[in-house]
């Protein structure tokens, strides 16, 4: 990322911060970054990534696989300033960041499937609102109650669509307990540049994998604060976007007149219940994902440089896909492997280009069909093929290996 806000202080004490085009990255607090190498778990490096990135706020209710990551963040909350609730359920945690995030928090909670499900409405409130938030949902098999101690990927779609009406969303998918730690971080300076709810999808595998993370000193950790406005509060419009479509922010209880609602608003936040000011409000809200989406994206390429055959694989699943990838290279065949980091918004530009020189996608999912549709619709006429697993555990890459090999006969 290239711009992030630099935070100011003027004689009142407020938090101030340049327009648009005026922001430069800051350094992580060295009191909430425990450098160095660690033997830990995706759902434990996922809770230090989210320290790292400034995260003082955490609500959530405790639900197989994603528990770890606020038992962690609990025991270190009062040693970094920060504040844990455990709520009565997902719906009571999933208000209570965007309150939060109101009274001046990096926020975030975590949950999986079934308390996913829960905190959709309030998902919809937040890109309303604009409310800078982290959604992490370490997905496990479904649907319902499912597999609450075992992987799925069935909730990607959900991810993008699950709310009513409207928006843009960002998500991102680890492959890695490492990733769990740095995409983390990249996670709240998305939501905080673009004001946003960010999803964070994780899955079991990924959430109970214990491997190397290395964290790196504060000062190398680049953070995007808080865009919060230096105008006064006669001239501040809480929804008047800048240049690039992103309001900045106040505190509450900051002498700011404020008003927020999940109503069709104008750039006071007062509501205007009436199509223009719906056409406006929703068409900035989609845009300012829309018209970054080429930097928003992020896909990681493996052994692609010739190609013929192109999987598509992401969070644990790209590991194995890999290793399909490798064995297949073993045999003399052309593939490689495209692994979106960034799930939404969707890498659809690289993946048409890719159409134009690849014979074949091979899509991998731990769901019976959901990413694979956007493959399908980019690929504009390519063959693609779905290699689906309801969940429960991984893909063996012998699987995926004997699909690569009919695809190329």
């Amino acid at each position: 990322m290239d711009s992030a806000a630099v935070q100011a202080h003027d004689a009142s004490g407020h938090d101030q911060a340049g327009r648009a085009g005026e922001f430069n990255l800051v350094s992580a607090n060295p009191k909430s970054v425990l450098t160095g190498a660690h033997f830990m778990d995706g759902d434990h490096a996922a809770c230090e990534g989210a320290l790292a990135a400034g995260a003082n706020f955490a609500a959530g209710y405790p639900i197989t696989p994603s528990t770890e990551v606020v038992e962690r963040f609990a025991a270190r909350a009062p040693l970094v300033g920060a504040t844990f609730l455990q709520m009565e359920d997902e719906l009571a945690s999933s208000i209570a960041i965007l309150g939060a995030a109101w009274g001046g928090a990096k926020s975030f909670t975590v949950t999986s499937g079934p308390g996913f499900s829960l905190m959709m409405e309030h998902i919809g409130l937040a890109a309303m609102t604009e409310t800078p938030c982290v959604f992490v949902n370490v997905q496990r098999g479904g649907p319902s109650t499912g597999l609450p101690t075992l992987p799925g990927q069935g909730d990607m779609m959900q991810a993008r669509w699950g709310s009513h009406g409207d928006y843009e969303i960002i998500a991102l998918s680890p492959n890695s307990p490492q990733e769990c730690f740095d995409l983390m971080i990249e996670a709240f300076n998305l939501s905080e540049r673009f004001r946003t709810p960010v999803m964070f999808m994780m899955d079991e595998s990924v959430g109970h994998m214990t491997e190397k993370v290395v964290i790196p000193p504060a000062d190398q950790i680049k953070i995007f604060p808080r865009r919060f406005t230096a105008l006064p509060p006669n001239e501040y419009l809480p929804f008047d976007a800048n240049g690039d479509g992103v309001p900045e922010m106040v505190k509450a209880g900051d002498g700011y007149r404020i008003h927020v609602t999940g109503l069709t608003h104008d750039e006071r936040g007062y509501p205007a219940l009436n199509w223009r000011s719906q056409q406006k409000l929703v068409s900035r809200l989609v845009g300012k994902i829309r018209g970054h989406a080429d930097e928003i994206t992020h896909c990681n390429e493996y052994l692609m440089e010739d190609a013929e055959v192109v999987l598509i694989a992401y969070g644990i699943t790209s590991r194995v896909a890999l290793a399909a990838v490798q064995k297949a290279r073993q045999e003399g065949i052309r593939a490689g492997l495209l692994r979106p980091v960034v799930v939404w918004p969707f890498p659809e530009k690289r993946i048409r280009e890719l159409a134009s020189k690849a014979k074949a996608f091979v899509v991998v999912e731990m769901n019976l069909g959901q990413m694979v549709n956007e493959v399908e619709r980019c690929a504009a006429g390519t063959k693609t093929v779905l290699i689906p697993h309801a969940g429960g555990n991984v893909h063996a890459p012998e699987e995926i290996l004997q699909v690569i090999r009919e695809v190329t006969q």
